[in-house]
């Protein structure tokens, strides 16, 4: 591997708004790709729409709804379905703007989606200044994010494994791939026009975060979308891409767990391998701390144990990490 294979992984500009794919489909994009800056999708056949997740707070769904109704208004008329790849809010948040009955997730986002809450981080942002180090971080990676008023809403319709949607006579595939990223990440696959939105299976210069694991499951995924042999990969964060990005991020998940269990083996502690690990081949990705998360999970699954390191703990390993600890 040499630097050269992560950097410019994406094939169209990376700026924000609606980006269109072709063939009623299109993507929003936010740059910068980092924390809670995340992208989302517009499937259109004929009079109907189908969303692909919402954003991190409602004035930024609002505004993107806008731009969709612009680009597609006679769809935008009858959206049948939103579907959420997974329980991150900045994927969920803003699930009350859009006017369907029928919000569709994998049975565990749903479960996971139930324990997340928008009071809690707007009561944390109201909080940072008086955290030190941990609330400086928190402001860097969250304070751009407007969470008071944000009315949760929840899936009504769940699956597990596979299934499919009809928009208009488009078939779009939902594919669970989690636990992986989350408990329960699903990808959404438009066959006939050859175009896959991944949720966070995928960020695109930047580094992933293992919440969930295991390592095993989200390298799966990025070889069954390799598979699919699509024209545009939608990243969770990112640039939109192709199957160079898809591997990119494959390569990364494979080098940290290699170098991970070795470390492990050797008997270091988790945050002292995350210090360790040479990241000079993803120098140019963003959020280069999450390596203090994904260290952790991944001696969580060596360990055999499922209880996750307390959130906070972690935050204040990636603030250190970040050099915002002081």
């Amino acid at each position: 591997m040499k630097a050269s294979d992560f950097n410019n992984l994406g094939i169209k500009p990376f700026n924000k708004g609606l980006s269109d794919l072709g063939n009623n489909i299109y993507c929003y994009l936010q740059p910068d790709g980092g924390w809670g800056w995340s992208n989302a999708g517009l499937i259109v056949d004929g009079d109907e729409s189908l969303i692909v997740d919402t954003l991190f707070d409602e004035k930024l769904t609002e505004e993107m709804l806008e731009s969709m109704k612009k680009a597609e208004p006679l769809g935008m008329k009858n959206i049948c379905a939103l579907i959420n790849s997974h329980s991150n809010g900045d994927h969920c948040n803003g699930n009350n703007c859009v006017e369907t009955k029928e919000i569709i997730s994998s049975q565990a986002t749903l479960e996971e989606m139930s324990h997340e809450s928008p009071e809690m981080m707007a009561a944390l942002i109201k909080q940072a200044p008086e955290m030190g180090p941990l609330g400086k971080y928190f402001l860097e990676c969250f304070g751009s994010f407007n969470f008071e008023g944000v009315t949760k809403r929840l899936p009504n319709n769940t699956f597990s494994g596979e299934t499919q949607r009809k928009v208009g006579d488009k078939v779009v595939e939902l594919i669970e791939v989690g636990p992986a990223h989350t408990n329960g990440d699903v990808l959404v696959h438009v066959p006939s026009d050859k175009v896959v939105f991944t949720g966070d299976i995928l960020f695109i210069e930047g580094h992933p975060i293992l919440w969930a694991g295991p390592v095993k499951n989200w390298i799966n995924a990025c070889d069954r979308i390799i598979a699919m042999q699509v024209d545009f990969v939608v990243p969770g964060h990112g640039s939109v891409t192709d199957n160079r990005g898809v591997r990119a991020v494959r390569d990364y998940l494979v080098y940290i767990d290699t170098e991970s269990r070795k470390r492990f083996e050797s008997g270091m502690s988790a945050i002292e391998a995350a210090k360790d690990i040479d990241l000079n081949l993803f120098s140019s990705w963003g959020d280069a701390e999450r390596i203090a998360v994904n260290v952790n999970s991944l001696y969580r699954e060596y360990k055999g144990e499922e209880q996750r390191e307390e959130i906070t703990l972690l935050f204040e390993q990636m603030a250190e990490l970040s050099g915002l600890d002081g």
